[in-house]
């Protein structure tokens, strides 16, 4: 296996982040926030998100994959649990604003969350097409364990019951099935892995 660099990510590196969570988040959560827009509005409205200080998408949330010639094939969000309502709602002021939604505060504080207080949530975990396969996402998976573990809380994480391949890495990396929780309208498993 290559030996894989993870670092810090900087705001120079939105474009990325965007595109990693536009991977995620797939195809069909894309298009359904376009709607009849071009996906290019999706990817700017991620790519701010990324580059503030104040958003679950936040460059400061976010670890990048370095290959050793220098590549940065990889990225992972995760970030405490307890602070996605106040993460949050700079999604939700970037969704009013660009794709029409219309909520009011009580609206957006009252909507179920995809992760919780009691877990370090792996919110986004991609790796570019041409890297996958080489250990860049269970390096980024032990990089937010870490982080999780400094925190003192288990990583968590939402699969869709449509990627088994995703969910076979996560139980092979030790992740066991906790409950179900909503995402973007779908019920997904939610599972976690303890920290030592």
């Amino acid at each position: 296996m290559e030996q894989i660099r993870i670092i810090n990510a900087v705001q120079d590196d939105a474009p990325m982040i965007a595109d990693a969570i536009m991977d995620a988040v797939g195809e069909e959560i894309v298009e359904s926030l376009a709607g009849e827009r071009s996906r290019t509005v999706v990817h700017d409205v991620f790519e701010r998100l990324a580059r503030l200080d104040n958003s679950q998408y936040s460059y400061l949330n976010t670890r990048i994959a370095v290959t050793p010639d220098g590549t940065k094939a990889g990225v992972c969000i995760s970030y405490d649990g307890n602070r996605l309502l106040e993460l949050r709602k700079s999604f939700f002021a970037e969704a009013c604003k660009e794709f029409g939604w219309n909520m009011t505060t009580e609206e957006m504080d009252s909507m179920p969350g995809e992760t919780c207080g009691e877990e370090f949530y792996l919110d986004t975990l991609a790796t570019l097409p041409a890297y996958r396969h080489r250990g860049i996402g269970k390096a980024l998976i032990e990089d937010a364990t870490l982080k999780a573990s400094r925190a003192g809380l288990p990583l968590g994480l939402l699969v869709s019951d449509n990627n088994p391949q995703a969910r076979s890495l996560y139980e092979s990396m030790g992740f066991r099935f906790v409950g179900r929780r909503p995402f973007a309208g779908e019920e997904m498993s939610n599972l976690r892995l303890k920290h030592e």
